[in-house]
C-alpha cells in the first residue's frame, strides 16, 4: 500500500510540476511583449480604444460613421468587461476575421479588412502586450446606429460582398523595405480606412485605393503618386520626416493626422517609417487629377485683400512662409485638393502644430471663423488653392456654411 501511495505522490508531484513549467512557458517573453507594443503603436490602437487618457485602452471611445456611431470596446486584460478571459484563438479571430469570442460581427469601424493581413505572430504579441495593462472595469457601449444598420447579422452579407480574408502576400520584384511597407499600409497601420474612398455601404473602392477621403469633417488626401495633389512631388525623406515629426518643409499634419502622428508614427522605428516612406512613393495614382476652371478675376482680388490683412504676415506675399514653423503654401498637395474640408477647418478653426520628439517647437494659427463671413472665408481659400502655381476647384460660401456647422 505504501509503495502505491508513494507511486501515486510522484505521479502527482509529477503532474503539478509539468503545470507549472506549463504556466511559466505560457508566460510571454518581455522581446514579445516589447513587439507588440511596438506593433500596437503602429496600429494606433490607443486612438481609438481610448475615451480616458486616465484609462489607456479601456474603451468607451464614440466613433461617428455615416451610419451613427459606435464605441471602442475594452481592451484591457479584466475578465468581465475586456478581453481577460478570451482565448489566443478567440484574440485571433477577432482581429483577423472581425468576429467576436460569442460569434457575432464586428462593424467594420474596427478595420478588420486590414488587420486580415497580418500575421498570427504579430497578433500574438498584441496580444501579449495587451495583457500586461492594468485590468480596467468598463462595459462596452451599444452602437447607436440607424435602422437598419444595427442588425449585425446584416455584417455577414457585407462581409460576402467586401471583406476577402488573407494574409499579405509580398512582391518578390520588390525590396524588402517596400515590402515591409505594403505590409504596414495595407494591414496594420489600416491607412485606407481614412484615405481610400468609401462607397455607399462603407466599403472601400478598391480602384481609388489612398486616393482621398473625407473623415470626421477632415479630407485624408492622396497618398498616391498624383503630380498636384498626391505624392509625386515629396521624397522618401519628406514623407519620413513628415511621419516623425508631423512636419516638413511642404506641409504640416492637422486634425486627425496630428492625432496619427502623435500617437503612432513618431513613435516607431526610423526603418518601418522609411519602409512605409517607400512603399508609399512607389504608388501610382489611382485616379485623374480634377480638371480645374479657375476663379474669376473678382474673386481672386477679394480673397487677395483677405490674404495681405490676414495672412501675409506669417505666409509670405509669395505664399512660401517659414517652412516647418508656417508651412507653405504654393504646390501644397493638402491644399491643392479636389475637397476643399481640411483647408476650411484651418481657417475657421485655427491650427496648432504638434509637439513630438523631433520636432518640439509649436507654432500657431489663430482661428477665423468669427472675424470673416462664409464669403470672406470661400475667396481667401479660392485665392491660396489657386495662386503661385496652384490649381484647386472652386469653394462656395454654402460649403464653408456646411463646414462651420460640422464639428471639428
Amino acid at each position: 500500500m505504501r509503495t502505491i501511495l508513494a507511486g501515486l505522490a510522484l505521479v502527482a508531484l509529477a503532474l503539478c510540476s509539468a503545470v507549472a513549467n506549463a504556466a511559466v512557458a505560457a508566460e510571454p517573453s518581455p522581446e514579445l511583449i516589447a513587439a507588440g507594443k511596438a506593433l500596437v503603436e503602429a496600429g494606433d490602437c490607443a486612438g481609438c480604444h481610448t475615451a480616458d487618457p486616465a484609462k489607456p485602452f479601456a474603451g468607451g471611445k464614440r466613433i461617428d460613421t455615416p451610419f451613427g456611431a459606435i464605441y471602442a470596446p475594452n481592451l484591457t486584460p479584466d475578465r468581465d468587461t475586456g478581453i481577460g478571459a478570451w482565448t489566443d484563438a478567440d484574440f485571433t479571430r477577432a482581429v483577423r476575421t472581425g468576429v467576436a469570442p460569442d460569434g457575432s460581427n464586428y462593424y467594420p469601424a474596427f478595420p478588420y479588412p486590414y488587420f486580415t493581413r497580418m500575421t498570427k505572430d504579430d497578433t500574438l504579441a498584441i496580444r501579449a502586450y495587451l495583457g500586461t495593462l492594468a485590468a480596467v472595469p468598463s462595459r462596452n457601449k451599444p452602437p447607436e446606429l440607424r435602422w437598419p444598420f444595427g442588425y449585425r447579422g446584416l455584417m455577414r452579407i457585407w462581409n460576402v460582398m467586401y471583406f476577402k480574408p488573407g494574409l499579405f502576400e509580398p512582391d518578390q520584384s520588390q525590396s524588402a523595405a517596400w515590402n515591409r511597407g505594403g505590409y504596414l499600409v495595407t494591414g496594420l497601420g489600416h491607412c485606407g480606412a481614412c484615405h481610400t474612398p468609401k462607397n455607399y455601404f462603407g466599403a472601400d473602392k478598391q480602384a481609388q485605393a489612398l486616393a482621398g477621403n473625407e473623415v470626421g469633417g477632415w479630407y485624408a488626401p492622396r497618398l498616391d503618386g498624383a503630380a498636384r495633389t498626391g505624392l509625386k512631388s515629396w521624397s522618401v525623406e519628406d514623407v519620413t520626416e513628415y511621419l516623425q515629426s508631423g512636419r516638413n518643409a511642404r506641409s504640416h499634419a492637422s486634425g486627425l493626422m496630428a492625432e496619427v502622428v502623435v500617437n503612432s508614427t513618431s513613435k516607431m522605428s526610423d526603418a518601418d517609417v522609411r519602409a512605409i516612406a517607400v512603399y508609399l512613393k512607389n504608388l501610382p495614382p489611382a485616379r485623374r487629377e480634377t480638371i480645374v476652371t479657375p476663379p474669376d478675376d473678382a474673386e481672386m482680388k477679394a480673397g487677395q485683400a483677405i490674404y495681405a490683412k490676414l495672412c501675409i504676415a506669417c505666409h509670405e506675399a509669395d505664399g512660401t512662409g517659414a517652412p516647418r514653423i508656417y508651412p507653405p503654401l504654393p504646390a501644397n498637395a493638402l491644399l491643392q485638393s479636389v475637397n476643399p474640408s481640411s483647408t476650411l477647418r484651418i481657417i475657421l478653426d485655427g491650427a496648432h502644430t504638434v509637439t513630438t520628439p523631433r520636432a518640439p517647437n509649436t507654432g500657431e494659427m489663430p482661428a477665423y471663423s468669427n472675424r470673416l463671413s462664409d464669403e470672406e472665408v470661400a475667396a481667401v481659400t479660392n485665392y491660396i488653392r489657386n495662386s503661385w502655381g496652384n490649381a484647386a476647384p472652386l469653394v462656395t460660401p454654402a460649403q464653408v456654411a456646411r463646414a462651420r456647422k460640422q464639428e471639428p
